[in-house]
């Protein structure tokens, strides 16, 4: 597995912190209270991307690490917009240093894979960052097995490792179970999974009767839509408050607890609305503990479809 440092040599944090809502559901005050929360808590893994906000995620969260840059791991992401060539990437990575006030990133992100763009293109594009030591780490995102490991050998002809993925992976959302943590297990790639509370779902607060992005954003309504997974979030919330913990603090945890040893990437409106995710830095998983949260949503078949036994 890849173990990524800081410049300073630093490991990288357990958990990560995604900056996606800095600039947009939270203001710069929230933001910044965020950023100090998660480094008096030891996490030194702050992600953005240059879509986030309109660039305003990019933009504050270069505010804030001007003074301590060498000791943060900090990740950004192009390609949502505009493909994944080796022009899209250069005006995309320069704009987000720019953002950053930074000469370069520790990790770049490929956003999404892009069916229209050679992988070979996209692959001399890192090099050349990597060779002009204007970036430390590649990573890819939100991309299939398939995709992943035709990236490794073409990245292979340029000298370069894919070192990190970011796919989406929490306690409804299982599907990165059955080829993607263990590919990135067996290739060395660090997964780092993003959306551990289901978009608030995990929360328990949609349960309660509040709102928020379930109920407002029509990507988040239709990826959060199936029933049962509103019935494992409730109770999800029932054996947490059994076992004495907030919802969120045992859905963070247990994606972080799964045997490949994933870093999650925790997110929040606020300070106080983020504590229960950091709180699960600290959360004790047993594995008696982590059976049960599994139990509470379908375990997704195995890549050939065969889960009965005997030849």
């Amino acid at each position: 597995m890849t173990q990524m440092t800081t410049p300073d040599g630093t490991p990288a944090s357990r958990f990560a912190f995604g900056t996606m809502q800095f600039g947009g559901n939270a203001d710069e005050a929230d933001s910044r209270a965020m950023f100090e929360a998660c480094r008096a808590q030891g996490i030194n893994h702050f992600d953005t991307a240059y879509v986030y906000t309109d660039g305003a995620s990019e933009t504050l969260l270069g505010r804030m690490i001007a003074d301590t840059r060498d000791s943060l791991l900090i990740a950004t992401k192009y390609g949502s917009v505009g493909g994944a060539g080796r022009t899209n990437m250069a005006e995309q990575f320069a704009m987000s240093c720019t953002r950053l006030g930074l000469d370069g990133v520790d990790l770049l992100y490929l956003h999404m894979f892009d069916p229209d763009t050679d992988l070979h293109e996209t692959m001399e594009g890192f090099a050349d960052l990597k060779q002009a030591g204007r970036i430390r780490y590649v990573g890819l995102s939100n991309f299939a097995a398939w995709q992943v490991m035709k990236a490794v050998r073409i990245a292979a002809e340029f000298d370069l490792t894919i070192d990190v993925l970011q796919p989406m992976y929490n306690l409804v959302k299982r599907q990165a179970e059955v080829e993607i943590l263990p590919m990135c297990a067996d290739q060395g790639i660090t997964a780092v999974p993003y959306s551990p509370l289901g978009g608030g779902l995990l929360t328990g607060k949609y349960a309660r009767g509040d709102t928020g992005r379930i109920m407002t954003n029509e990507m988040y309504k239709s990826r959060y839509r199936d029933g049962w997974m509103h019935d494992s979030a409730t109770a999800l919330a029932g054996l947490a408050e059994e076992v004495g913990t907030d919802p969120a603090t045992l859905a963070v945890a247990w994606v972080a607890a799964h045997p490949t040893r994933p870093v999650p990437i925790i997110s929040a409106r606020n300070a106080e609305q983020l504590k229960p995710s950091l709180d699960a830095l600290d959360f004790e998983m047993t594995d008696t503990l982590y059976g049960r949260i599994s139990s509470l949503s379908p375990t997704p078949p195995p890549a050939t479809d065969r889960s009965e036994t005997g030849t």
